[in-house]
């Protein structure tokens, strides 16, 4: 291959995976970004070429972005099968209305028709975006989390009108124990720990990383999904990943 051609080659490549980074991050939520786009083009093998380059770097990004499933049978902070052949990563704060909205309206559904028949599996990711309760809120949870009842704080922290009572000391431990976290002494200990404070920057960490800037935001399975968006577009994406799974010899 001449070499003017295999650099035009590698520019497109380049060009299409900046492109496909940039829509990720749109679909996350972020405000600004830096794309960088291959020059026009009017013939029709480059433009065939250009559309293939495109296709084949979302699908790398979409592989990469996948890979952020922990897949731990023992990660306290997620339910369904490590093995399931969807995975669903939530990245949400507390203090998050739209969060809250999710956590009651279409979680549960979610979880009744896809984790409890082993298709899918939802991984959480503390967010923590707006403010010192927000941070509160998150490390509560990971220490709830540490005697087996992270899910149940969730439910009670985003029971409707929860998040306007705030996530000061005294609430945590009211959130704690109607959660049923049995030992409050370990549960303060642990929320006030450095083992708290870095699992929750690990974590927000990660979703800056992808270029996330509001909550709640997911990944299906490596693919974007932006904020509380209606079930129906939830059961689509997981669909749709559950195919693509079992296309590639991934199902169940």
């Amino acid at each position: 291959m001449p070499k003017n051609t295999t650099a035009r080659t590698k520019q497109r490549r380049s060009a299409a995976i900046a492109a496909a980074v940039a829509v990720a991050a749109i679909l996350l939520g972020t405000v600004s970004y830096t794309a960088t786009r291959p020059e026009a083009r009017t013939d029709v093998a480059d433009v065939s070429d250009q559309q293939a380059d495109s296709t084949e770097a979302n699908d790398e990004l979409t592989d990469k972005l996948a890979k952020l499933a922990r897949r731990d049978a023992k990660d306290p902070l997620a339910q369904g099968r490590a093995d399931a052949p969807v995975v669903l990563i939530e990245y949400a704060d507390f203090k998050c209305g739209y969060c809250g909205k999710f956590a009651r309206d279409t979680e549960p559904d979610l979880v009744k028709k896809y984790v409890d028949d082993g298709t899918l599996r939802i991984e959480w990711r503390n967010f923590p975006i707006f403010g010192a309760d927000s941070e509160s809120a998150a490390r509560g949870a990971w220490a709830a989390g540490q005697q087996g009842r992270f899910w149940q704080f969730h439910k009670a922290a985003y029971a409707d009108g929860a998040k306007d009572k705030g996530f000061g000391a005294d609430r945590l431990d009211a959130l704690a124990r109607e959660a049923g976290v049995k030992d409050l002494d370990r549960f303060r200990t642990d929320r006030e720990g450095k083992a708290a404070q870095a699992a929750v920057k690990q974590d927000s960490g990660e979703a800056y990383a992808l270029g996330a800037t509001s909550t709640p935001s997911f990944l299906i399975n490596g693919q974007p999904l932006a904020g509380a968006q209606p079930e129906a577009a939830f059961e689509q994406a997981i669909e749709a990943a559950k195919a693509r799974s079992a296309k590639s010899g991934g199902g169940k």
